[in-house]
């Protein structure tokens, strides 16, 4: 069962324009909507994970899916689905880190329910005033590839968790807390007088240059070398790791951002380090399997 084509599968029997970018982008409202779901012992494991930290990280995903559309984000809602044997310190906690990622966004409702595991549903709300907003299908040749942030310490530090590690401290965050890249996205959405292209890298970086490329029906090639990443992080896990909630724009300048790439034509996928790909899908990882 692979993600993408269900969400093809769902586009296509929806016959919905709005199905395809990190949120829904409602121009009629002012508004895009996003919405991220996280599943026990799929995406995370209580084991290592404090309730305070499935807070925040459950709203930072989405606040994160807000800031790749360029828009500024605003309102969430959180419905949050909880076996009997969690009790009331857990709610406390969970709602007290939430709270902690939104920073001047509002929590303003959502649904409590039972269930067998923990379930968390996200629903983000951002504003598009004075923005330009973002769409995958945006990349033009000649487009520099933009970055923000290192890449693949999440997936370094999701290693070092399930192998009973809490050290360096660095990496663990990186998985457990990521940060929203607001700077980033404002700074480019607030300014843009141009079609562009962003998304967040949270299925890795590869994969949001892949998105990017066959969206736009581009080629987009990168030098690896120019990547930002720690130098203890191998790049399978730069490209591949996710997770790590940083932004990827193609943009017709790059300015002072920094820059690993471009959009040439041909073919539609990546070259990555002169080698072309027009899939990457087994190099991925996938959201329906759990984390062993």
């Amino acid at each position: 069962m692979k993600e993408k084509e269900l969400i093809q599968i769902i586009k296509s029997t929806l016959n919905s324009n709005y199905i395809g970018d990190d949120c829904a982008y409602l121009k009629d409202l002012g508004i895009v909507v996003t919405q991220d779901s996280l599943v026990e012992d799929v995406h995370f494991k209580m084991d290592y994970m404090t309730p305070y930290q499935l807070g925040y990280k459950s709203v930072m995903v989405n606040i994160s899916d807000i800031c790749a559309s360029g828009a500024e984000p605003k309102y969430i809602t959180i419905s949050l689905s909880l076996p009997k044997h969690v009790d009331e310190d857990f709610v406390k906690n969970f709602y007290e880190g939430a709270k902690d990622a939104c920073g001047e966004v509002k929590i303003v409702g959502g649904d409590l329910t039972g269930s067998d595991k923990i379930f968390v549903s996200v629903t983000a709300i951002g504003s598009t005033k004075s923005r330009k907003i973002s769409s995958r299908s945006n990349a033009k040749k000649g487009y520099k590839v933009i970055v923000s942030g290192e890449h693949g310490n999440s997936a370094k530090g999701l290693q070092l968790l399930l192998s009973g590690k809490t050290e360096p401290a660095k990496f663990i965050n990186a998985h457990l807390m990521p940060i929203a890249q607001r700077e980033f996205s404002e700074k480019i959405a607030s300014n843009a007088d141009y079609d562009y292209a962003m998304m967040d890298t949270s299925d890795g970086l590869g994969d949001a240059l892949m998105q990017i490329a066959k969206a736009s029906g581009v080629t987009i090639s990168i030098d690896t070398s120019k990547i930002p990443h720690d130098s203890s992080v191998d790049m399978e896990r730069v490209l591949y790791g996710g997770e790590d909630y940083q932004l990827v724009a193609v943009v017709p300048d790059s300015g002072d951002f920094t820059c690993i790439g471009e959009v040439t034509s041909g073919k539609t996928g990546i070259i990555i380090d002169g080698i072309f790909y027009s899939n990457i899908d087994d190099k991925l990882y996938k959201h329906f399997e759990e984390n062993k």
